[in-house]
């Protein structure tokens, strides 16, 4: 038909500048009393040379650039300059921004997007007349050109649309017949590379990039590392424990580096481990007037997801929820016909007939188990039906169906028909992964598991013992890929991978050797930005990604554990607690079927003795160790802490507080003032080692104030702008020594933790285990006749 190979829409021809040594040339008019430019750019860099030009009859120039993001105009005559004016924000977001700059007479104006409010102007005390010369981008690098001295790299992005006077400038033209000059440039191409599109940054993680690599900020995530991928809490109490710590709120990851986010928890640490997750509903609740036609049902809604909730079930040794449901003329279940009267749903939405301390697939209470119900002709208490009142209650144990998400109850709408009932919290303790373990008894032995094919990120983690000098702990293979970490030598362990552009490796090496029989902790990562590879409390080693690898890794075979197909050399040792990316493998199970490995792994006290302190005795468990602090001043999982310490939680209305006092005020005559000395001897302190955690919202707020009969004192105070704040006064005459810690906002409703360690004038402040401030005290070094302790306050 009637067509033609043309377009009618003008063409526009973009360019690129490739590199901050990339430049464009263009001829200016010499002279002119007033300049017009304008363009069109794209760039990811906050940093970057958009425009200069020398000023024509003076010895000035005037720049244009990107700095932060924002348009920034800098006019200078032999040094000194005269205008300096800044329009727009955000302008490197890999978004297209149009810009132009009008100088005129004594006047300079730049608007931005045609935007007014992205405009600014500036009156100048020069007259300003055009150069020969308008330079984009950069700057030529040979020859001293007073205009592209600068200390701003070049921009590295795209450019279209540029007009010189109200000229448009033809970008083919000068591609082709060497109008203007350039170098290192694109044209006719946007070559500019979208590196958050798509986002791997992993957990919410937010990215930002520049021309050559991006970034991923994980605040707020709960995660770590380049790509937001490493938990930084830990999967359990148990897991707390172990690391020293005692019983508290925390945030756990049941999941580590999977994809359930964090959720916090009370961790109860006084003899077993428990963790107890809350729910909206533990008061007790009285129930009339709910037949089967109305029923009276309730939801409940806890702390953590239903997903986040069965991973820590399913992580820890048992769980436990009590449900006690009392009774009034108020059945459980109808004798007549078998059908249930009340009943609860668990997690996976199936209803539940049986009760506290009965069992699965039995429709019976405790009492109905053990015989011992009021009435033997049924299997409840509350089934006798009796007008008094009398309960069932016992503990629900069966992990596949807590927690409990709802109960329904029918039978209280007859005459002197009540019924009350509660739930409490879910209740876990144990971790089944921490001391899963399997001894490696031959060279070509190994265990095999699924592969990581596929994965963004991988991450692995385990602990092992060996008085071997080398094995392969673990790898996995693909057609051309692989991943493979392996003792190379008693003190060094290797991390090597290819992941389609190379063999790549890191190396760290021990001062120790590695296969003296005790534990030692590995710890490897590889995703699309680097390789890390940890060992113990040894600083960490990372590799930046070599480009061009494979964004997915591409592992196909499966996973070997203790050996490889492929070589002879295998491990021989234990390895314990193997986790890959956030999962927990289950050796012990695997092992049972495996010639030549066994479940679990003998001997954790002769790894373990030397951490129970203070006299401590090391028992041997069938999974693990204790300490038995039964002849020792001490109590505690491995690290120091007194008996006589407790840690405790209270929450504070505004304007209440919690006093404590170490000693009361006597009225002392001034004859004796020797004996006052004395007496107060005893509360002076060097010394101290304070450490607390809260969660609020409210600034400005006291946190912790120590007050002295000298007026001496120590506060720490979270200020308005939730900012913490130290504040030390150990002499009444000077000034008090103000410490301020503001990297971020404290009142953001997170549980923070705060270390505060003083060893006379030395101040250390440790913030959330990872933020460690170190200060020096000029107000003194003695804390004289200490008197109170006071917690918490609103101001």
């Amino acid at each position: 038909g009637n067509m033609s190979f043309s377009c009618l829409e003008p063409q526009v021809v973009p360019v690129t500048f490739l590199s901050s040594s990339s430049f464009l040339a263009l001829p200016g008019t010499l002279g002119q009393d007033e300049v017009f430019v304008s363009f069109q750019f794209r760039t990811w860099n906050k940093e970057g040379l958009l425009l200069s030009s020398k000023l024509h009859q003076s010895s000035g120039a005037f720049l244009l650039y990107l700095t932060d993001g924002r348009i920034k105009i800098n006019l200078h005559k032999t040094g000194r300059v005269l205008s300096d004016i800044t329009a727009g924000a955000g302008l490197n977001n890999g978004q297209w921004h149009y810009v132009s700059l009008s100088v005129k007479r004594n006047r300079i104006s730049v608007r931005v997007d045609n935007d007014v409010t992205s405009s600014a102007h500036a009156s100048i005390s020069l007259q300003i007349h055009s150069g020969a010369v308008f330079y984009f981008g950069g700057c030529p690098n040979s020859g001293n050109i007073s205009e592209c001295n600068t200390s701003f790299g070049g921009f590295q992005g795209c450019m279209r649309l540029i007009s010189i006077g109200n000229k448009a400038v033809d970008m083919i033209s000068i591609q082709q017949n060497g109008f203007g000059n350039f170098s290192d440039l694109q044209i006719d191409l946007c070559g500019i590379t979208d590196r958050c599109l798509p986002n791997y940054c992993e957990h919410g993680g937010e990215c930002s990039q520049s021309w050559n690599s991006f970034h991923c900020n994980c605040a707020n995530t709960g995660y770590k590392g380049a790509t937001c991928h490493y938990p930084i809490y830990e999967q359990s109490c148990e897991a707390y424990k172990h690391r020293g710590n005692t019983s508290g709120f925390y945030n756990i990851d049941s999941d580590g580096s999977g994809p359930l986010g964090p959720f916090p928890v009370y961790c109860n640490m006084t003899d077993a481990t428990w963790t107890i997750i809350q729910h909206n509903g533990t008061n007790l609740t009285r129930v009339r007037s709910a037949n089967r036609e109305n029923p009276h049902t309730v939801f409940f809604k806890y702390s953590a997801s239903l997903d986040q909730l069965q991973a820590t079930i399913n992580l820890a040794d048992h769980c436990e929820q009590e449900l006690a449901y009392y009774c009034k003329k108020s059945r459980l279940l109808d004798k007549s016909d078998g059908m249930p009267l009340s009943w609860w749903i668990g997690r996976t939405n199936e209803t539940h007939t049986y009760w506290g301390g009965s069992l699965p697939a039995v429709q019976k209470c405790a009492c109905g188990l053990e015989g011992s119900c009021i009435d033997s002709q049924h299997y409840c208490n509350c089934d006798a039906d009796r007008d008094e009142w009398t309960n069932d209650t016992g503990f629900l144990s069966y992990k596949d169906h807590l927690p409990v998400t709802e109960i329904v109850i029918t039978d209280t709408d007859r005459p002197n028909s009540e019924a009350a009932y509660k739930l409490g919290p879910l209740l876990c303790h144990g971790d089944r992964t921490f001391w899963n373990s399997a001894s490696f008894n031959t060279e070509t032995s190994y265990l095999h598991f699924p592969t990581f094919h596929g994965e963004l990120s991988a991450d692995v983690s385990f602990f092992f013992k060996t008085t071997a000098s080398s094995g392969v702990f673990l790898e996995n293979l693909g057609i051309q890929d692989f991943i493979r970490i392996e003792l190379q030598s008693p003190s060094e362990v290797v991390f090597s991978f290819d992941v389609g552009n190379g063999p790549s490796e890191v190396i760290v090496q021990s001062h120790n050797s590695l296969n003296d029989n005790q534990w030692h902790y590995v710890k490897a990562e590889r995703n699309v930005k680097e390789a890390s590879l940890q060992i113990d409390q040894l600083p960490q080693r990372s590799h930046s990604a070599p480009p061009d690898g494979h964004i997915r890794l591409q592992l196909n075979s499966q996973l070997f554990v203790g050996g490889t197909a492929s070589r002879q050399k295998g491990f021989l040792g234990c390895i314990r607690s193997l986790q890959l990316n956030g999962m927990a493998l289950d050796l012990e199970e695997r092992a049972k079927i495996t010639p030549g490995v066994e479940p679990g792994c003998p001997g954790h006290c002769s790894s373990y003795g030397n951490l129970c302190h203070n006299g401590g005795k090391c028992r041997e468990k069938y999974s693990g160790f204790s300490c038995d602090c039964t002849f020792s001043a001490y109590a505690g999982p491995f690290y120091i802490e007194l008996l006589f310490v407790s840690e405790i939680s209270a929450y504070f209305w505004t304007g209440t507080s919690v006093t404590y006092n170490f000693q009361e005020y006597y009225t002392l005559a001034k004859n004796s003032s020797s004996h006052a000395s004395s007496f107060y001897a005893d509360m002076t302190l060097t010394r101290e080692a304070i450490t607390f955690a809260f969660r609020t919202t409210r600034t400005p707020s006291l946190l912790l104030y120590v007050s002295s009969f000298y007026k001496e004192y120590l506060s720490v105070i979270l200020t308005r702008n939730g900012s913490l704040q130290i504040r030390y006064k150990l002499d009444s005459h000077q000034d008090p020594d103000v410490f301020s810690i503001s990297f971020k906002s404290m009142a953001d409703g997170h549980l923070q933790h705060v270390k505060i360690n003083r060893e006379e004038e030395k101040l250390i402040v440790e913030v959330n285990q990872n933020e460690k401030k170190k200060f020096i005290l000029s107000s003194g070094t003695e804390f004289n006749a200490i008197k109170s302790l006071t917690l918490g306050k609103i101001l």
